[in-house]
């Protein structure tokens, strides 16, 4: 195993890494720093595009330009003239929400949640984005949603409130979008950091970005933990496999973090970070199909 810095990217808080099969090509976030980037899959010809707002997610549409989770609502982007549209504004529970992580599923809609920034008050939810731009809530009393994924059938969905230390799972219907019998998949323990970004391997293993402890974590399907790599910096933020063979898992990670009792002193923490010899391969992320 060989973990390396790929990108000197500098972000106050890296998230939502993507890979791209069509484009060959990275994604990722500065949640804090308001940007977008995009890589090579070893790490050249880096793109940046500017967001107006703090942003939680993205993802790639069928019909080309993302669909973004701004603070205040679902909006979509155009890479070409750099452009954020809104889609829908979201009734928030309180000024201290926004929304946070996100992704597709099978069928191509959206699912993200949001969090509440002082990381004190259960009024965060969780949403659903229908391929009919329709947007609905799916799931409410959570702190800060993190690691949305799903079951490699997409038949169970895992999603982590980060400062409940648990990893969910939930029965999932690919064709309505519900989701019924929430459960406990995974608890985080005190060395464990907390559940943060996250993805699901072709062994519908969950990796879990570990943060504030420089861990990640592989838990498989039966909540039993199989493995745990540790980084060079403390605010890994979340994973994304991603390469030609679906096998390099990428990790961004944070310069600055949003919490008080974290110093991260580390001189490449904001860089994007590149694992490779794990002899595991991931799979493909959806394009959202609205």
């Amino acid at each position: 195993m060989d973990i390396k810095k790929l990108v000197a990217c500098d972000t106050v808080l890296g998230e939502g890494p993507l890979w791209d099969i069509p484009e060959q090509r990275l994604y990722w976030i500065d949640s804090l720093g308001n940007k977008i980037f995009r890589a090579t899959e070893d790490g050249n010809e880096v793109k940046v595009w500017d967001v107006p707002q703090n942003i939680g997610a993205m993802a790639l549409r069928d019909k080309g330009g993302a669909l973004l989770s701004l603070a205040d609502g679902f909006y979509t982007f155009d890479f070409e003239t750099g452009e954020a549209t809104v889609l829908e504004k979201v009734q928030h529970k309180s000024a201290t929400v926004r929304l946070n992580d996100g992704k597709v599923d099978k069928h191509g809609r959206y699912v993200c949640g949001s969090l509440e920034t002082t990381e004190t008050k259960p009024d965060a939810l969780l949403y659903s984005v229908g391929t009919d731009l329709s947007v609905r809530q799916i799931d409410d009393n959570i702190t800060v949603s993190n690691g949305p994924c799903w079951s490699p059938d997409g038949s169970i969905f895992y999603f982590a409130d980060s400062r409940a230390k648990m990893i969910y799972a939930y029965d999932y219907d690919l064709e309505t979008g519900a989701v019924s019998n929430k459960r406990d998949f995974h608890a985080f323990g005190p060395e464990d950091g907390l559940p943060d970004g996250a993805t699901v391997d072709a062994e519908g293993c969950v990796w879990s970005a570990g943060v504030y402890k420089g861990k990640i974590h592989r838990i498989a399907p039966d909540g039993a933990r199989l493995l745990t790599i540790d980084m060079p910096t403390l605010c890994v933020a979340s994973v994304m496999f991603g390469g030609a063979n679906l096998d390099r898992l990428y990790v961004p990670t944070m310069r600055t973090p949003p919490v008080p009792d974290v110093d991260e002193t580390h001189p490449d923490a904001g860089s994007l970070f590149v694992i490779d010899g794990l002899g595991i391969r991931g799979v493909p992320e959806n394009r959202f199909g609205g």
